[in-house]
């Protein structure tokens, strides 16, 4: 006998779980079906970001800064500190545990919010009257059945075509999280956000650390100022970033990983590192959904078409997230789960892509909000420009930590603010002002006025506003 549901969500990763939840506040039965575990077979509830993603690899970050901090900076505070040494297996350990409370945080949730939750993997049987039939492999077979299915199945690493993941010596995201040593030599190829990231943990920790990039810039999609600042400042911290490189073959054996390149000249290089990362980008998880049962239409690339409402080419069935187009963010997916249960519900959902932030958890950190100056030029729009140094700032001095800036650009007639950008100390903090100002199509001026405490690092938010008109008070 087949269980019955207003709505069947196919993942309980940020996209998933979120709209698991507000489904049920808004009066629905709902069911949530997720296959992840964790290595004692429970329920790990979270997808990605929550298992090996952006939680353990934030827990990570952190635990390599405060070992960063002990090892080159606390003398400068008269604090001393006599045979420091990291522990690796404690550091993944406390990592492993805050995975773990965010796992069971959700399954509280859905208890709180009565979100039925079926342990295996979902996949579409066909189409019934009135609903869906979802199939559910795992532990305990079971069948449902529901009026309408959001499809929230996230996506993978992509690997380099002929190297798969072994997750021992070439890593993904996933493997680059369990490493139980500091590795002597790291390689990664890409400069993404997940390559950025974990090669700065490990470089903290004594890692020599070679990033290979096939793009002749960096952080192409980042504001070039902003990414030339931050290649300096990481290029200062000790990575070796090379730019414009074409990857060839690579040979992993029990010695190590040796990867053969050409660099920007056209010179015929050889890497030969301990573990290689290799962060080239995600690919939509639709494999095992089943979606030709139900005519689901997917792209050349497996991810589910949906409109901009995030419906499918099959009524009642949504999908959000990494699984569909845009840019593949866990506050993207969450803000499309609100949106989608709130649009079954009659209601009128919200999301604007254009004010959807961007962050890298590198240190300096970088973060984004709307439009780069080079989409700007390429689009011809006239905009104003201003730019504000953290070294001008009074808590980043007190902080300690004065690199980058942040960037203003506003409409040259309207003075809209049409995109900001930041690296610098907790730039994913200050970013949120600048995302809901835009939100509300705010002017720079609307932000040079506004009170800032003092000091704060978000003063240097609104000296960047007054410099679009040219008159900062602080440098």
């Amino acid at each position: 006998m087949s269980k019955q549901f207003d709505v069947i969500v196919i993942g309980a990763g940020p996209g998933g779980y979120i709209a698991a939840i507000r489904a049920a506040q808004l009066g629905m039965s709902v069911a949530c079906v997720d296959e992840w575990k964790n290595s004692k077979g429970a329920p790990a509830l979270g997808g990605t970001c929550t298992n090996v993603g952006c939680i353990p690899s934030k827990a990570l970050l952190q635990s390599s800064e405060h070992f960063e901090q002990a090892q080159h900076h606390f003398a400068e505070h008269g604090i001393s500190v006599a045979d420091l040494k990291m522990d690796v297996a404690k550091m993944v350990g406390r990592k492993d545990t805050v995975v773990k409370q965010n796992n069971d945080g959700i399954l509280y949730l859905f208890k709180k919010n009565k979100v039925s939750f079926f342990h295996g993997r979902g996949s579409f049987v066909q189409a019934t009257e009135g609903g869906y039939q979802i199939q559910v492999a795992g532990a305990v077979e079971e069948t449902l059945v529901g009026k309408q299915v959001i499809v929230a199945t996230g996506s993978n690493a992509r690997a380099l075509p002929g190297v798969p993941f072994d997750e021992e010596m070439i890593l993904s995201n996933d493997g680059a999280l369990r490493l139980g040593a500091v590795p002597k030599k790291l390689g990664l190829i890409g400069s993404g956000v997940i390559g950025l990231e974990m090669g700065s943990v490990w470089r903290r920790l004594g890692s020599d650390v070679t990033v290979l990039e096939a793009l002749p810039t960096f952080l192409g999609a980042v504001d070039q100022q902003i990414a030339r600042e931050a290649h300096k400042a990481l290029l200062k911290q000790g990575l070796k970033i090379e730019l414009g490189v074409k990857v060839g073959a690579i040979q992993s054996g029990k010695q190590g990983v040796s990867v053969e390149w050409t660099n920007a000249k056209g010179e015929a290089q050889e890497l030969q590192v301990d573990k290689l990362i290799v962060s080239i980008g995600r690919v939509p998880n639709t494999t095992g959904l089943n979606a030709q049962a139900v005519g689901l239409q997917l792209d050349e690339r497996g991810a589910i078409v949906v409109d901009d409402q995030c419906r499918s080419n099959v009524p009642g069935v949504w999908a959000v997230g990494d699984v569909v187009r845009g840019p593949m963010l866990a506050h993207k997916a969450e803000e499309e789960g609100v949106a989608v249960a709130e649009r079954m519900a009659g209601q009128h959902g919200h999301v604007n892509f254009n004010t959807i932030p961007w962050v890298i958890y590198t240190s300096p950190e970088i973060a984004w909000v709307g439009q780069t100056e080079q989409q700007l030029k390429a689009a011809g729009r006239a905009y104003k420009a201003g730019t504000f140094p953290f070294l001008a700032n009074g808590r980043a001095r007190a902080l300690g930590d004065t690199t980058g800036m942040v960037k203003m650009l506003a409409d040259a007639a309207t003075d809209e603010i049409l995109g900001v950008h930041i690296v610098g100390p907790l730039a994913s903090e200050l970013i949120a002002e600048c995302v809901v100002a835009m939100e509300f199509r705010a002017s720079s001026e609307d932000i040079a006025r506004i009170c800032h405490a003092h000091p704060s690092l978000s003063e240097a938010t609104k000296e960047a506003a007054l410099a679009v008109d040219k008159r900062t008070l602080n440098f």
